[in-house]
């Protein structure tokens, strides 16, 4: 997957991310959300398979990106992953 800087002046912030299209659109909302937040020493596995299916897990990891989301599992990448992603920029 390539993934473009997002431009966080014009991106979402703050509560338009609960009204956001991509976010009702988002096969997460009918899971659990605990999957997503993983305990330290898990994997996160079954929350990623979740974004494996999801029509909308680029927007959400740019979401993430762009708010430096330092929680959970976002577009299929946990804190760490994201976190090389960004150095990569």
């Amino acid at each position: 997957m390539t993934l473009e800087r997002v431009d966080t002046r014009t991106h979402l912030g703050g509560n338009a991310f609960r009204t956001a299209r991509w976010v009702q659109r988002a096969v997460c909302a009918q899971t659990d959300p605990e999957s997503f937040f993983p305990e330290r020493g898990q994997t996160g596995h079954a929350a990623k398979k979740v974004c494996a299916r999801c029509g909308v897990s680029r927007e959400c990891l740019e979401y993430a990106l762009a708010h430096e989301e330092r929680f959970g599992i976002w577009g299929g990448l946990s804190p760490n992953e994201r976190c090389e992603v960004n150095a990569r920029w």
